[in-house]
This record gives C-alpha cells, structure tokens and sequence, in this order.
C-alpha cells in the first residue's frame, strides 16, 4: 500500500445578510413568513427546508407557511442531493474526431448524468436548454422510483431494463399525474442551476399542462427575482378548426437567470438581435452623412438654467431661440462643437429649429428581443419537421423536433461567447447541436455542447426503426454527423470548426463492491476480490471516471504514451496524468513524476514490487513535490 490519497469516486444587519446568503446557496429555503413586530411579510429562513437540504434522510414539519408542496417533494430534493457511483465510459467508435472534439454526447438517464457532471462542470455552463416531456397525458417520464429506498436506488443506478429504458407512461388517470411530473422535474433543474456559471441563463420550452407548475419550480430553485420572461414561442401557422375550444399556436419558453443583472453586477446580460437591413422607424440619411443613417431629436428641454437660453442662427440666417418656457439641452459651447462637426439639423431647407443628430452606428448595436418569438422569424414545427427529413434522406425517423432557427436565436439571445458551454439534457433529436455549429460558423465562435439522452428504444415498424435506428441517441448522434456535414460543406472556408463529438455511455462503477463498502467483505471472500476494478473496464474506462473526480472536463486534450513499456495519459496538458498498467516500476514512476502533473494517479495494485512502492513517496518529493497523488 502506497502512502497517497485514495480517491472517493446603521450597522449592517447581520440577520438580513445571512438571509441573503442562504437565499444565494438556497432560494428554496428562504420565503415569506409574517413579522412579529409588524405583521407584514419579510423573508425568512425555511429551516425544516434547509435542514431538508443538509440532512441524508426524510425530515418531516408541520409549520405553516407560504410554500408549493406536493407529495414526495422532499424525497424529490433528496434525490437531488444523494450520491451515486454511476461512471461514464467512453464510446471511441461512436464518436466522431475523439481526440480532438469538444462536444460531448452522453447516452443514459439524465438525472445520473447530471449527478456524474455535477463537481467537473460547477458554474462553468453558460446556456442550458431543455425540451421535457410537457405531461399530456401521452408523455412519458422517467422512472425514478419513489418506493425504492435511497440505498436500493443507489445500488440501481444507472441500470437500464433489456431495453435500455427506465420510463412510463403518464397518463391522465393517473392518479398522481402532476405529482410524477413534479418528482421527475424537481431534481434535474435543481442540479441544472448549480451547473450554470455566474451570468449563465436557461430555457426550458413547456405547453399549458404543466407552465405553472414548471414556473413555480424555477421560482423556487432560482428564486423569483431571477425569473426573466415567459417567451411565448409560435410553433404553427395554420388554424386547427376541429380543435375543441382554440387552436393552440404557441409553446411557452421559461427563461430565468443564475443571476439577474438587476440585483447582482455579475448576472446574466442579454443578447441582441441584429438589426437587419431595414433601418428602424425615424431613421434615414437625407443630407448623406458618411457616417450613416441618423434620427434627429429636439434640442430643447423643459428645464434648465439661464445660459441655456441663447440665440441660435440658422443657415438660412434666421435667428432662434427655444420654444416658450423652455431651455436649450446644452450650453453654446456644446452647440458650437456639435455644429462644426455636422451633428445639428436645421431642416431640408436650412430653416427649421435645430435638432440633434443621432447617428444608428452609436447607438445600441442590435435590436432588444421581444417576449414574443415569431414562426417567421424563428421557425415553426412544420419548418422544424422538413429540416429533420431533408438530414434524413426524406424519413421521418423523429417527432416534434425543434427548428435550428429557434434554438439558433435563443444562443444569440443567451449572449453566448468564445468557448462557452450549451447544456441540453432533453437533446431528443439533438438541434441544440445542430443550431451550436450553425451559430458558430456564423459568429466565429468556438462554444461547445453538451448534448444528454436517454436510450428510448423506438416505436415497433416506427420509420426510424425501419430506417435502423434502435434508440433515440441512435438518431441523435447521427443527426450530429449529417448536420456537421452539411454545415462543412456549405463553409468550406471553416477548415477549423469543431464538427465532432465523443459518445459517453452512463454505466455502473468502474470499482467493485469491495472499493465502496470493504467492510462488508467477509475474510473468506478476499480471495474472490483481489482486483478491485471489474473486469470488462479498460483504462480507458477508469480514465473518465478518474477525470470526473479531480475535474477535468470531459472535453480535455487526452494524449497517450509509452513510458518504461507502460502506457501513460496525460490530460489537459498535465493537469492529470496516469496510469492503471500492472507491473509499474521505479522508472515509470519517475518518468511520470518529472512530468510535474497537478495529479498523478496510479491503481493501488500497480506497482511492480515492495521496493517500488516504499520509493514512491520520495520519488514525487524529489522530482515534482507539489504533485497530488491518488490511488484506485
């Protein structure tokens, strides 16, 4: 045994800002409650909601208060919280450019995935955006089974049935048909906001079903102050006159905020729209200013002082002063300047009351984005379905897709930048991704993707199935591969767009039982575990999970060399380097050691002999002290 860590796999009011601190780590247990002194409502500190939080079991009250409940809420949060021994493995021949890409695509339960992203991508996501099952009646949702108990739950997780599926159907007789809404819900925008960076945003599209419910979870998560809108998306163009009472034209676009602007300096600041070639009402250029289209405002306010009143003299040579009771905007000096350089108006004619120039170049570069978002200038579900078809070869392999043009505006609207990271984890038939390369091509951008789907096998003599597809990721990963295409092939002046994309696959630990729980093995049964790394996992394999835990993105630059014959990776330029061979000697250790990693990981049963081990300790002290050295 080496010596090394083993991996787990008036003066201010103080009441007032602890509340504020708790409402930052979590809005959910801050809400309203009567004042003593006053009897009107402040906020306060839901403390059976915070115990909630900080306890690993069911914490039962019964107060009163102003609070949104329904049954196994708190068995809902405490999923959240709850940990998991899930691992991703990587899928090298279902990827596209591994060694290079970084875009992610990740098969399995969303709700495991999250917990497995969690501490790698905390505060580092700047745009989440999730298409849910909107609970019809006809939706399915995922199967996170309440009745189970937390170590059962744990001990399944991240299995699948012989289909890969863990969902139902949740119809409308069901008796707890929100109830299962709210439960699948509930978690997974919990563990989405504490992935969104500072200024992150998220969009998550909804119907009437369940917008109310959806809302008042993200007031609850995100705190009501960082409720930014509710986009109201026009998905049709057509009437349906056999509807019952209306036709419905339009899905609803929840948009809320780490952080509002508003309140902290650091939040979330909207992108805008650009502007067209129409010049906006009340712009034009009659005098062919060079410097461009302009609309001219008054020159006069209604108070001032008295050096504000003076004479102007017009071109034409009439002499002015400012209307009755008013005031010049700006003293003579600042009229003066503005005039020599061609920014006061007088009329076609020379003899009007003078106006202040303001040119459409200096002003608020793109257009503020409306709560409304047209099918024409966004798309619509039948826009939506045509563009799947045409990747597809004209088959219908997938229903209700998104259109690339909706998912393209709420990037620009998100104010994405060079490298930032879009999180789907409802991706379905994946145009998050496809509107991500279709954004950066166009804006020159470098932003990545992180797309997450259930494995939902598809319909019995469905087109997709005919078109041999098995699962949804199946259709998801493909559409990527065709939209890279054809984005590739429309610029091919884009040698360096990054159109790939690593295929992850959520699965069980890595680790046998024993490395989790070696106190329950039994003296008899050591024999049986004399490796503590199941046997169908490769390096590879132990390499991800490994990377998930000291943070290393998932995304990282992963190169692989030989060293004193054993294999070594170095991940994100030696931020972490490993290596799980057998039979590791005292020059592969040093060889490793004069890499100078942040990490250096090794298997507990790696190493060569007991010499090696006894000189590990002093090797790393001598070639690279400040390495962290872990075991598996």
């Amino acid at each position: 045994m080496i010596m090394a860590e083993k991996l787990k796999m008036h003066t201010p009011d103080g009441v007032a800002d602890n509340v504020a601190w708790i409402a930052q780590r979590f809005p959910n247990c801050v809400t309203e409650a009567k004042d003593p002194a006053t009897g009107e409502p402040r906020l306060s500190v839901d403390f059976d909601m915070l115990r909630q939080e900080l306890s690993g079991e069911i914490v039962e009250d019964r107060d009163e208060r102003y609070q949104f409940v329904w049954p196994d809420k708190k068995k809902a949060i405490l999923l959240a919280n709850s940990p998991i021994t899930a691992t991703l493995r990587p899928d090298r021949d279902a990827s596209v450019d591994f060694d290079n890409t970084r875009n992610l695509y990740i098969e399995g339960d969303n709700l495991d995935v999250l917990k497995c992203l969690k501490e790698t991508y905390l505060g580092k996501v700047k745009m989440i955006y999730i298409d849910p099952p909107y609970n019809t009646g006809n939706d399915f949702v995922y199967e996170d089974d309440f009745s189970q108990s937390i170590d059962d739950y744990l001990t399944n997780s991240g299995q699948y049935d012989n289909q890969g599926n863990r969902l139902f159907a949740n119809t409308e007789s069901n008796g707890r048909f929100h109830t299962d809404w709210l439960n699948m819900m509930y978690p997974r925008i919990k563990i989405a906001r504490d992935l969104l960076k500072e200024d992150g945003v998220i969009f998550i599209s909804i119907d009437d079903n369940e917008v109310e419910n959806l809302r008042r979870i993200c007031n609850e998560i995100f705190g009501e102050s960082n409720f930014i809108a509710n986009l109201i998306w026009q998905k049709k163009f057509s009437r349906a006159n056999d509807a019952l009472y209306f036709s419905t034209m339009h899905d609803h676009i929840l948009c809320y905020a780490k952080n509002n602007i508003r309140y902290n300096p650091k939040g979330w600041t909207i992108g805008l729209l650009p502007r067209g070639e129409e010049l906006p009402p009340g712009y034009g250029n009659p005098d062919d200013d060079p410097r461009g289209p302009w609309a001219s405002v008054i020159l006069s306010a209604k108070s001032g002082s008295p050096n504000l009143v003076y004479e102007i003299t017009t071109p034409s040579g009439r002499k002015c002063l400012p209307p009755s009771g008013r005031y010049w905007a700006c003293n003579k000096e600042t009229f003066e300047k503005w005039n020599n350089d061609n920014r006061i108006w007088f009329g076609k004619d020379g003899n009007g009351t003078p106006r202040k120039k303001t040119f459409l170049s200096e002003v608020q570069q793109g257009l503020r984005p409306n709560t409304i978002l047209f099918q024409e200038d966004v798309g619509n579900n039948q826009e939506a379905k045509q563009e799947t078809k045409l990747l597809f070869d004209d088959k219908g392999v997938f229903d209700g897709p998104k259109p690339v043009r909706l998912l393209y505006t709420l990037s620009v609207i998100a104010n994405l930048k060079d490298e930032d990271t879009i999180l789907d984890f409802f991706s379905g038939s994946a145009t998050t991704a496809h509107a991500i390369f279709k954004f950066n091509v166009e804006n020159g951008r470098k932003c990545n993707f992180i797309m997450v789907q259930l494995p939902e096998v598809t319909e019995k003599n469905s087109e997709a199935q005919n078109a041999g597809y098995n699962n949804i990721c199946e259709i998801g990963e493909d559409r990527i591969r065709r939209a890279g295409k054809k984005i590739k092939d429309e610029h091919p002046e884009a040698k360096n767009l990054d159109i790939g994309f690593r295929v992850l696959r959520l699965d069980s630990s890595n680790m046998e039982d024993i490395y989790y729980t070696p106190a329950n093995v039994q003296q008899e049964q050591l024999s049986l575990f004399a490796e503590n790394v199941k046997p169908d996992r490769t390096s590879e394999d132990l390499l991800f999970q490994v990377m998930l835990e000291l943070g290393a993105t998932l995304d990282s630059k992963i190169e692989t060399s030989e060293i004193a014959g054993k294999t070594i990776f170095n991940v994100g330029e030696g931020y972490l380097v490993a290596c799980f061979d057998e039979n590791v000697n005292d020059d592969a250790v040093k060889a490793i050691a004069k890499m100078t990693p942040q990490y250096a990981v090794f298997r507990d049963s790696s190493f060569a002999t007991d010499s090696t081990v006894a000189n590990f300790k002093q090797i790393f002290k001598t070639f690279s002290p400040n390495t962290v050295t872990k075991v598996l």
